[in-house]
Parts: C-alpha cells; structure tokens; sequence
C-alpha cells in the first residue's frame, strides 16, 4: 500500500507544498499553511469515479438553448435581483455570515418559498436536529408542497439520499460540519472542506441540481476553509448587520451569473426575514426634525441608488490629540476631509473631535458622500440645522473641489421620488446631463465655500 503523504495548504489561495513554510510562494501570506493528508484510499476514489456520470456532450453556442426555467425564483425579488434574475439550476451557492446574523433562517425561507411553487427540495443540515428545523420553519410560514429534511453530516449517505429523491433545489447546512470518510482529517479542515465542495461541485454540474451551501467566518469576517473554496463555487454572497439590530444586508461578492454590485436588504422579524423593498425610505425612517449635524446623502449600490442619513459631530477635545470616529465609512478618508476642511475653510479641525454616523448600519466605499460629510460636520460646528428638503451628492478633493460622481441621473430621480425639493449637486452633471425634475431645484457647486451657501437658505 502507497504510504499516506502529509501536504500543507495555503488557506488564502490554496497553493501545495510538500513542507511549512512562514510565507506562502503564491498570494504572499504569512501564517497560512496548514497541514493535511494529500493521498485519498481506493474507496475515496471508486466513490470519485462512481459520481462521474456520462460523458458530457459538445455543443455550439447556437445549439445552446436557454431558458426561463433555468433560474429558480428564492421568492424574494431583492434576492433575485441580487442573484441574476434567480438561482440558476445546476449551479453552487455560497452564503457566509458571522453566527447568528440569519443564514439558516433565509435559506429556510428559500426552501419554503420553492416548495409553494412545486419544486422538490432537500435540506440537510448537520448542526440542528429536525426537531428544531421544525420549530424555525412553523414559526416562519406554513410549508407547502414536497420539502424534505435530513440531519446528517456524512457526504456519501447525503448524495444517497439526492440520487433517490432528485430534488430541485439542494441546502447543505454548514459545509464545515459536513465529512467524507475516506479523507482521515476531521470535519471542518482545509481538505474536508475542499473535497466535500467538490463532491458537491460534481453533483450541481452532474445532475443539474442547484445547491446552496452555508459556510462559517472567521474573526476576519472571511468564509472559513482554503480561499480555493470561494473560487469554485458559481456565487458567493455575504450575509451583514449587527445581531442586535434589525436590518441585514445581503452582499454578493461573486456572481457567475450576474453583477457583483447588488444588495439585498431585509429586515428580521418574529417571523423570520422581510425583504425591504424601499430601502431609501427605511434608512430615513426616525431622522430627527430639525436638528443640527445631519444631512441627506446618496449612495448607489449596483443600480440601486440608496438614500441614507449622514450625521456629524465636530465638539472641542479635552485630550491633547483629537479623536476621530466613523462609523459606515473609511477612517482615513474622513481625517483626509478634515483636514481638506482646516485647509480651505481655516476651521482648526485639530482642536475638535470628529464623528460621522452613516444610519442603518449602511457601509459605503465610494466618495460620493464626501461633500454630505463636511457639510454635517460644518452643521454641527456652527450649529445650524440644514433643511429637511435638502440632499446633497458630491466627490470632494484635496484641494476643496467638488467632483462629478456616476449614475447622478438616478440619484436624483431617487431624491425626487421621495419628496426632496433642492438637490446639492457637482456642477460639472449641469452642463452634461439633462434633467427632467420639475418642482426640483438643482444647485450646482463647484467647490465646498459654495455648498456652505445652504446655510443662508
């Protein structure tokens, strides 16, 4: 018998190699390598060559047909929306989340929604007993239709199980708890993982049969396991929000089917998860009536432009170094707009703290917010309230310049649709774009002395 060689993993890319190293070769890492047995038995691989099914048949792209029932509606028109028009059939799905934030409870969800539509589908999971699977779905909604249920964690008895019920729709909740026999490791490891997402893999491509997988995070926030787990799946999508709260963001991260700009957003209730279909409207839910420090910003996510409360605190420090916080946006990019602020308006930033707030739990990257965030923190330092009908758009540079942003049109259109009546805009999009917003004043600034022209109104 061929002696069992040991291997060692890089968790971040997945790259081999015979002994440790402090750094891997290929992504750069330090700490990454892990041990793990490389050889399979014969039993490991006659169940590989069992799971082959037929040779595959070349095909033109002409004789490719697609069609409508290629995609499996979640029942969550956000989630479909996030996923492409639907999961797609055939294909692998990965949802990570930190513990708690509500992965089991969607997918749930999801199978109870298919079920309604006359799909066949199968949940397994290998960290609840079906009692308490029973207890989560009957507080959630009435199940309908063909939905099966399986507590169990050995991969081989799982795809058993699918070859004798042929479901359309397949959970498998969590891949860290989930085991082949044949790899020594225990459940969890880097070649469990791997070799069991494959198995998976091979199943979807096989028989045609979508799958959704659940993964478990690190303190990172990454999906535990090798790297190479997130690049063989079709989709990955992050599940976000604070336990204590009841907004959840659905981000996806990869799409084989689909943008990677989309969010989902929902909400927990008693009932399990509702999808937010006025995510603007929610987010400004509870702003405070005229109060200083606090202005309307726009923020697009995908092709969704989002609507969202921007507060600001600038107070004199007691400490010889001034505290900075921010809470939904990049900590860096806020000292930089500070200091943009002491630069060009002759305000000592260094002689207060500064805070922003980005409401709802919202996380935004992009610098369409800059100008929104020195214009409430200049609220709170002059103590002057902006006016309710009032949102403002803008990229500001080093030098105090307002920039021009992308998709301003739909900011706007979304600004309108919800009663805003002047709009603080880069002057550059007046000269370009045309709007059509009647009852809607749009005020082009070009640099930020300009926008503080709202003060007087």
């Amino acid at each position: 018998m061929a002696k069992s060689l040991s291997r060692f993993f890089c968790k971040e890319c997945g790259y081999e190699t015979i002994k440790w190293l402090g750094q891997c070769p290929s992504c750069k890492r330090w700490n990454t390598m892990v041990e793990a047995p490389k050889e399979l038995s014969e039993k490991n691989r006659a169940f590989s060559r069992n799971t082959t099914g037929a040779r595959a048949e070349v095909k033109q792209l002409k004789d490719i047909v697609l069609l409508e029932e290629d995609r499996l509606s979640t029942g969550y028109a956000e989630l479909d929306r996030v996923l492409g028009g639907g999961i797609v059939t055939g294909s692998l799905l990965l949802l990570g989340g930190d513990p708690g934030i509500g992965k089991s409870t969607i997918f749930l969800s999801i199978c109870l929604n298919l079920g309604k539509q006359g799909k066949k589908v199968l949940y397994v999971s290998g960290e609840e007993s079906l009692k308490q699977i029973k207890l989560r779905a009957e507080r959630m909604q009435k199940a309908e239709g063909e939905i099966y249920f399986l507590s169990e964690t050995n991969l081989k008895h799982i795809a058993e199980s699918v070859e004798d019920l042929e479901p359309d729709f397949l959970v498998v909740d969590s891949i860290q708890t989930m085991f082949l026999e044949e790899v020594s490791a225990s459940p969890g490891s880097v070649s469990q993982v791997r070799d069991c997402t494959a198995a998976l893999l091979r199943i979807a491509k096989e028989k045609g049969i979508a799958i959704g997988i659940i993964g478990h995070v690190t303190k990172d926030g990454n999906v535990a396991g090798p790297k190479i787990l997130e690049h063989m799946v079709d989709a990955v999508l992050y599940f976000e929000g604070e336990k204590n709260t009841q907004l959840r963001i659905l981000y996806g991260q990869k799409n084989r089917f689909g943008s990677t700009n989309e969010i989902a957003v929902f909400t927990m209730e008693a009932s399990g998860l509702e999808e937010v279909r006025n995510p603007s409207e929610f987010l400004l839910s509870g702003r405070a009536v005229s109060s200083a420090g606090s202005v309307v910003s726009s923020a697009v996510e995908g092709t969704r432009p989002l609507l969202m409360e921007i507060q600001g605190l600038l107070v004199p420090t007691a400490f010889g170094i001034p505290r900075r916080t921010a809470n939904g946006m990049d900590y860096n990019r806020l000292t930089m707009l500070l200091a943009v602020v002491e630069r060009n308006l002759g305000i000592e930033c260094s002689r207060f703290d500064a805070y922003i707030n980005i409401t709802g739990g919202m996380r935004i990257s992009e610098p369409a917010v800059d100008l929104a965030v020195i214009l409430a923190l200049l609220s709170s330092y002059r103590n002057i309230p902006i006016a309710e009908d009032i949102m403002v758009f803008g990229e500001v540079g080093l030098s105090g310049e307002v920039r021009a942003v992308s998709q301003s049109r739909q900011r706007v259109e979304e600004a309108k649709r919800l009663g805003f009546k002047r709009i603080v805009l880069p002057s550059y999009h007046l000269q370009k774009d045309n709007y059509n917003v009647q009852g809607v004043q749009l005020i082009p600034v070009k640099n930020i002395r300009e926008a503080l022209t709202i003060f007087k109104s």
